[in-house]
């Protein structure tokens, strides 16, 4: 096993990505931390690792709040002394609206779960990797990376934008301690993501494009699936991934290329 006796943060742990993450890191060895706003939301990811035989604790927090992220990770640390990868992975898609639309409260809220979020999480966990290194993966997107035809969705193209810059200035800060840090892109997935996002009044503001044979060229339209991103996550929690740092990594099936 790839991650034996490895500790893992993962944010977002109690579906998609976040989910398949949990499962294939535990699988491999690692004691995962799984993080959600509710206990509901990760008690099931928790218990599906136990009767594997795999070791895993339920932490609940909101991610864009210091004080409940200082004390999720001191609970870790307390729990097993140390702490090697962290997977910033939860967020939201927020409200997608005209620009003169989009309040300012709704433009907060995706700022300080997707950017904040990201910042606490790996703010708090800082000084455990630097005991040993270790390896952070923060889950940016291809909105705000490459494409940009996604009108409407300027709050979280926004956040999802400075992940990267957040993640390439961490990753030279970090270096000399051996903490490597990347952010992975994901294209289309199957998740339930989208079903909290709110769109208003798009049709005013969209441009008209059409793709007759799908939008992701490498599976004929075919949305990927959590547990490929969990793949390139587990590739980069492990030590396959010492040498890169500081790089983002898009995994679309081309879906990037032909809508950007």
């Amino acid at each position: 096993m790839q991650l034996t006796e490895r500790v893992a943060l993962i944010t977002g742990a109690g579906s998609g990505i976040g989910k398949a993450a949990a499962h294939l890191l535990a699988k491999e060895g690692a004691k995962v931390a799984a993080l959600g706003l509710t206990e509901e939301e990760v008690a099931e990811t928790v218990s599906q690792i136990h009767s594997k035989g795999g070791e895993a604790i339920t932490l609940i927090a909101d991610i864009s709040q210091p004080e409940p992220m200082q004390k999720a990770i001191q609970h870790i640390v307390d729990k097993w002394g140390r702490i090697d990868i962290v997977f910033a992975n939860a967020g939201i898609n927020g409200v997608w609206a005209p620009i003169e639309e989009l309040q300012p409260e709704e433009w907060d809220k995706t700022l300080n779960v997707n950017l904040t979020g990201t910042f606490l999480t790996v703010k708090y966990a800082v000084p455990y990797l630097k005991k040993q290194g270790g390896s952070v993966i923060v889950t940016s997107s291809v909105n705000g990376t490459r494409i940009f035809s996604n009108t409407g969705a300027t709050a979280y193209s926004c956040s999802k934008a400075a992940q990267v810059a957040f993640t390439k200035m961490i990753a030279l800060e970090l270096a000399e301690q051996r903490v490597r840090v990347n952010v992975i892109c994901p294209g289309a997935i199957e998740t339930n993501i989208n079903e909290s996002t709110q769109k208003r009044h798009l049709e005013q503001v969209k441009e008209p494009v059409e793709f007759p044979e799908g939008e992701i060229p490498l599976t004929d339209g075919a949305p990927g699936k959590s547990e490929q991103v969990a793949q390139l996550v587990l590739f980069l929690a492990s030590d396959a991934s010492s040498h890169i740092s500081g790089t983002e990594i898009w995994i679309d099936g081309t879906q990037s290329l032909l809508q950007g």
